[in-house]
């Protein structure tokens, strides 16, 4: 299939580009994404919440009071659960949540998310995306010239003067091709990609 490429200033065609079927004409596997998302946020979880028991907790090893006698309930130590400083009696323990996905299911959600970019025309590629100067409002008055406010723009080398460019424009991303994950795609309302990027992930996961 062929992509048209924008020209920097966002009003004309600049030609052309041809580009993997096996890539970016994939049909929309609405469940097979979903499980990719989901797998993928899990994977990102700390899971590193704990808590202790009441064999955990430090000190209690004297009972308090005698059995009987006194009018109080009985009581073995002053670590029970019961008791204020006491311990949790279902206590968190560190979790591991990531779940299996194996490779080629990940990136059959990435090559099917990327076709369903290009079907609902969020997919702009241009033949080459960067600013002179690390300014923040030579960003802007350039992703306006293509009429994008929420954007992802992914490069395929890191662009140090786009990066800080883009970092106080929290509606704006900037993405190596090796770092671009599936949530970034997802999320994004329209993805900018120079034609160098696309070539670079035609060639990694046709």
């Amino acid at each position: 299939m062929e992509l048209t490429l924008q020209t920097e200033t966002g009003q004309h065609s600049a030609g052309v580009i041809a580009v993997a079927d096996t890539v970016f004409a994939k049909p929309f596997n609405e469940a097979l994404i979903h499980q990719a998302v989901v797998a993928y946020l899990a994977k990102v979880r700390a899971g590193t919440h704990a808590q202790k028991t009441r064999a955990q907790v430090r000190g209690g090893g004297t009972k308090p009071w005698r059995q009987k006698g006194t009018g109080r309930a009985r009581a073995g130590t002053i670590r029970s659960p019961l008791w204020r400083t006491g311990g949790k009696i279902f206590a968190a323990v560190p979790s591991d949540y990531s779940q299996k996905l194996n490779k080629k299911m990940y990136q059959g959600a990435l090559r099917s998310t990327l076709s369903e970019l290009i079907r609902q025309q969020r997919l702009i590629v241009v033949e080459q995306f960067a600013v002179a100067t690390p300014k923040t409002r030579q960003l802007v008055e350039k992703l306006k010239s293509f009429n994008l406010e929420q954007v992802l723009i992914v490069t395929d080398q890191i662009d140090h003067h786009l990066q800080l460019a883009a970092r106080n424009l929290y509606k704006v991303q900037v993405a190596e091709v090796n770092n671009l994950n599936l949530i970034d795609l997802v999320g994004a309302d329209k993805v900018l990609m120079t034609v160098s990027a696309v070539k670079q992930i035609e060639e990694r996961w046709a």
